[in-house]
């Protein structure tokens, strides 16, 4: 029995090892972006070099080119459809390795196939920034189908999504606010699970970033989104399996 194996690095960074194929979600790798701060976990520490990056929309926390800089080998760049020209701009060097998606495009990765599903989500790079390419998940399909939802709020069609082996859902932020719109807190990130009727949920995108000087402020907000996650899906999603892991924790999923 293959199994696939998913390393959760903190806030969305996670290593997916599919098939004899490993993929980088998202990297933050640094100890610091901005005005943030690693509050939780060790900087992550990548087993070798990714076969592909897969890159879910323009923000810094989730496109951070300081971090993209350091992966080490050569990875194929999936990033949304209009996003290609920003990042041949940061990192010449990686332009002839993007590949852009929109929702339903799809590409291979050696023995994976790599689907880009909608979020809902603003898709810019910050106030400051005329980039703009829509934000998009991933569904990755080899010994297990696994859905990586990006950044989003709850969508029509993510019932399509389903079913699935393992869904990676994020349930919370970098602050001490989080809006409505376009994010996913816990509650509604149990929903989220029971629309696409996965076997097992990891929660992500909390618990790790945190304003600088913030420390202290609606700390719940940082320590408690994935247990909480855990206990609204144990009632909105009873078939499925939730396992909130520690940061540069694996879980193995059989396939």
């Amino acid at each position: 029995m293959s199994t696939t194996e998913i390393t959760w690095w903190g806030h969305s960074t996670v290593w997916l090892a599919d098939s004899g194929v490993k993929l980088l979600i998202d990297p933050v790798l640094t100890g610091r972006l901005a005005h943030l701060r690693r509050m939780a976990g060790p900087a992550p520490r990548l087993p070798g070099a990714p076969d592909a990056i897969l890159l879910s929309h323009l923000h810094a926390d989730h496109f951070h080119v300081a971090s993209l800089r350091a992966v080490p080998g050569e990875p194929v760049l999936v990033v949304p459809r209009g996003a290609a020209a920003f990042a041949a701009r940061v990192m010449p060097e990686a332009a002839r390795r993007c590949v852009e998606l929109g929702p339903g495009d799809e590409t291979k990765i050696k023995d994976v196939r790599v689907r880009a599903v909608p979020a809902r989500h603003d898709g810019g790079r910050g106030p400051w920034s005329r980039e703009r390419a829509a934000a998009i998940g991933f569904v990755v399909e080899g010994a297990a189908r696994t859905w990586y939802a990006g950044d989003t709020g709850l969508f029509d069609g993510m019932h399509d999504l389903g079913p699935l082996d393992l869904a990676l859902i994020p349930v919370g932020g970098w602050g001490p606010t989080l809006g409505a719109h376009g994010h996913l807190d816990a509650r509604a990130g149990a929903e989220a699970l029971r629309r696409v009727r996965a076997t097992w949920a990891v929660p992500v995108h909390y618990g790790t970033l945190w304003p600088i000087g913030m420390g202290r402020v609606r700390r719940h907000m940082f320590d408690e989104p994935g247990t909480r996650f855990a206990e609204f899906a144990a009632r909105a999603a009873p078939e499925s399996r939730v396992r909130v892991l520690a940061h540069g924790e694996t879980l193995g999923v059989g396939a």
